[in-house]
């Protein structure tokens, strides 16, 4: 039985061949361990957190399907927690009653939750395992998964410039969210390496909402000079600024070409379908659990500790229906 019970909490110096005739046997009798059991055994509640705010709801998405997913593998459940972004103070209490009520083994901090001050320091005091995603520069010495937005966004506006756009647009995305500066960045990063000036006109707020792409794509579209190209920073808005290029009697791509950030799962069944950055969200979940699993993810650290540890994710370009080269005008 101690053997056993060595395999099923994957402990060390288990023989491999012994370790296989147990998870056999497991698989031969369907057994689930009992939760509650092991968590008296092993002081762990084999519960993992995911806290998002609702403005964050398509991009937790994947995030949601990731975790839940590693999670099952791994013996655990997940718990996703909206925290109530409208009024801060209540966020607060509310991180404290969910740690309270679950003493979950660790949290997952989806944007922009992973760069709220008041929900940083409400875990650091309760010294609660964590993993950011996607988080800004600034804040405590924690675990973090991402991916480099600035880099992605510059390999986008390369391509673009590879076509032969020269005019491109960009939509920026909500200012609250750290990937938007990157993005940015990445962006006027690439112009500049193609000696192509910066045009500031062709450049306009957005929030990450389909709206806000509507809203922007039509500013860019009323310029004397208006873009050949509009690079979005996410596939919500990019889709926003193909609807609002078809509303004007534009082609997509043959008027203009849009490209968006994400690879979400209506990037692929709009048309034509997006051109986009695939951003390893799922993968970031996985990472994000794994950590939090091994105990690696360590407790908020105190002023003047070094950052432990930090993993970034490969992105990938994928190119679909909404680019083209530019038509001579």
């Amino acid at each position: 039985m101690k053997t056993v019970s060595r395999v099923l909490n994957d402990e060390p110096n288990v023989q491999p061949q012994m370790r296989e005739r147990v998870m056999a046997a497991v698989a031969e009798l369907n057994y689930r361990p009992n939760m509650y059991a092991r968590s008296l055994a092993r002081s762990r509640s084999y519960l993992l957190g995911l806290l998002y705010y609702a403005s964050s709801a398509a991009f937790v998405g994947g995030v949601q399907r990731g975790a839940t997913t590693r999670c099952r593998e791994l013996g655990y459940h997940l718990v996703v927690e909206s925290l109530d972004e409208e009024h801060g103070g209540q966020a607060g209490e509310q991180l404290k009653h969910m740690i309270s009520a679950l003493r979950p083994d660790g949290l997952i901090l989806a944007p922009p939750v992973c760069d709220d001050a008041l929900v940083l320091q409400t875990l650091a005091a309760a010294q609660m395992p964590c993993v950011l995603i996607s988080p800004g520069g600034s804040g405590p010495a924690l675990a973090r998964v991402s991916m480099d937005d600035e880099l992605a966004a510059r390999e986008m506006t390369d391509y673009l410039l590879g076509l032969g756009h020269r005019r491109i647009g960009f939509i920026k995305g909500a200012p609250s969210q750290a990937a938007a500066p990157r993005r940015l960045r990445g962006y006027r990063a690439a112009l500049a390496a193609h000696s192509v000036p910066v045009d500031e006109q062709l450049i306009v707020d957005g929030d990450f909402g389909f709206r806000s792409g509507l809203d922007g794509c039509d500013r860019l579209l009323s310029l004397p000079q208006p873009p050949s190209a509009i690079f979005a920073s996410n596939d919500d808005m990019a889709m926003g600024a193909v609807v609002a290029a078809q509303r004007r009697g534009l082609q997509v791509p043959a008027d203009l070409s849009v490209a968006g950030f994400d690879d979400s799962q209506m990037a692929s069944l709009v048309w034509p379908q997006l051109t986009t950055v695939r951003q390893p969200v799922f993968e970031m979940a996985v990472a994000a659990v794994d950590l939090l699993v091994s105990r690696s993810a360590p407790k908020p650290a105190s002023e003047g500790e070094t950052p432990t540890t930090e993993s970034v994710l490969p992105h990938e370009l994928i190119v679909r229906g909404s680019t083209a080269a530019p038509q001579r005008r």
